[in-house]
């Protein structure tokens, strides 16, 4: 009889929670959804026109409203433009009290949305926007989630092309901070206020590349502006940008200095070989003038003096040099060739009054009487005489002092000092002299540089 009764009961409590099962087998929560959203944004219920109500549901407080985002890439940054395009996620979070309802004892986590109108928006736009688009494709990439608290998730993906405003007096050893800037545009803070998400409010994706750019660092920060209407809430992150200098490097430093040195070589030319070495002048120098004329055309038309002009305009100084130093040249060749020609002529014709003189001399004496005494030339020569002056120099040059040898005259020296040789001695000079002067400008330049764009590190 006892275990009768047992049977009996195992089998009613089985039958009930068979019974339960089946109840909870047949809530839809689908439908649950449905009735919670018909029920919280019904018609006559919520109006998405007034916005909620302040902290713990105080009228007179300000809404405020947490932002965050996801940087998902940098297509790129445009030094001409002074511009650069992002794609990211954005989110907002804030709360409405109007849009609490009950999540079924922890089973219902959150509603979703996709149409944005449904609800009250903050009116946030993008202050340096130049552009921008969302993403349509295959369906819209914007949800809304509304918490059983009454709390409102906003996310959604947009491509933007924003204003950067670049100095480009280091460029291209230079560093840039492009912003992103967000504001309120009809809300003033006694309305509304927007604030960073605590944690973490700007999210970067792993490897980011960039063709030319580092993205070194980002910083958050606030930026409320001040208007004849009132004060707005603004909201600003701030990008450091570092150029690569790899490319700049290869595409740019090192022609320019293949271009000065290949201009060098017209001082290792002969001075005769004029075709050759004004063509080679004039080409470097055509060369780097395009080179120059093409770094100008990537960049805007700027009112200082940036570092690459710097170094394009000595580089072409030194090209421009060079031929400059081959006309120095031709003229001091052209100069003592004829000074050589004169003194030569002039030689020949003091050549030619002694041997006439003596041939009058030969002939008087022959004309003479055989009884005439001879008249005898004097062993002194008189002073004006050409071949005494000849020799009293060169006694004069013997009987000198010795001097202090001197390392650059004793360089020189071996090189005549006759007017026809003076060019020579141009092109000798040129080929210490100008290698010398770039390794200078070299040290000078990029120390100074080098040194500024460590000071702008402490961004």
């Amino acid at each position: 009889m006892g275990s009768g009764h047992y049977f009996w009961a195992i089998l009613y409590f089985a039958s009930l929670c068979s019974a339960s099962l089946a109840n909870n087998a047949k809530i839809n929560f689908r439908e649950k959804e449905k009735k919670v959203l018909d029920q919280i944004l019904g018609a006559g219920k919520y109006d998405a026109r007034i916005r909620p109500s302040g902290i713990n549901g105080t009228a007179n407080k300000p809404t405020n409203v947490e932002v965050n985002m996801f940087l998902r890439s940098i297509s790129k940054i445009d030094d001409y433009k002074m511009e650069y395009s992002v794609q990211l996620t954005f989110r907002e979070q804030w709360t409405d009290e109007r849009l609490k309802f009950d999540d079924i004892q922890g089973r219902l986590k959150y509603l979703t949305l996709t149409e944005a109108n449904r609800v009250w928006m903050p009116d946030l736009f993008f202050s340096n926007e130049k552009e921008g688009h969302f993403h349509n494709i295959i369906m819209p990439n914007v949800y809304i989630r509304i918490f059983p608290n009454g709390s409102v998730l906003y996310s959604i993906r947009i491509s933007l092309t924003l204003a950067c405003p670049m100095n480009l007096k280091l460029y291209p050893l230079d560093r840039q901070i492009c912003s992103l800037r967000m504001a309120s545009y009809g809300w003033t803070t006694n309305d509304l206020v927007f604030l960073w998400k605590e944690g973490d409010p700007v999210q970067v994706v792993k490897n980011l590349h960039l063709p030319r750019f580092t993205l070194e660092k980002f910083l958050t920060d606030y930026c409320n502006s001040k208007t004849n209407t009132g004060e707005y809430s603004c909201l600003k992150v701030d990008l450091l940008f570092k150029r690569e200098f790899s490319y700049y490097l290869i595409q740019i430093y090192i022609p320019c200095c293949m271009l000065v040195i290949v201009s060098w070589v017209s001082f290792w030319l002969d001075q005769g070989a004029v075709p050759a070495r004004v063509s080679l002048g004039v080409t470097t120098l055509l060369t780097m003038a395009t080179q120059t004329s093409g770094i100008n055309a990537s960049l805007p038309p700027v009112s200082y003096t940036k570092a690459i002009d710097v170094w394009t305009g000595v580089c072409l100084t030194f090209v421009f040099g060079a031929l400059l130093e081959f006309a120095l040249v031709n003229y001091a060749s052209r100069s003592g060739s004829n000074k050589a020609n004169m003194h030569k002529e002039n030689m020949k014709k003091k050549r030619r009054d002694l041997e006439q003189a003596s041939l009058d001399a030969a002939s008087d004496l022959l004309d003479t009487d055989s009884n005439a005494t001879f008249a005898m030339k004097p062993l002194v020569r008189h002073p004006g005489d050409p071949l005494a002056l000849e020799k009293r120099l060169q006694c004069e040059v013997h009987m000198q002092a010795p001097k202090r040898p001197n390392c650059c005259k004793t360089w020189l020296s071996k090189f005549p000092t006759r007017q026809c040789s003076r060019s020579k001695r141009i092109d000798v000079i040129s080929r210490i002299t100008f290698p010398l002067v770039f390794a200078l400008f070299n040290l000078v330049y990029w120390s100074t540089y080098l040194f500024r764009e460590e000071e702008d590190e402490t961004f």
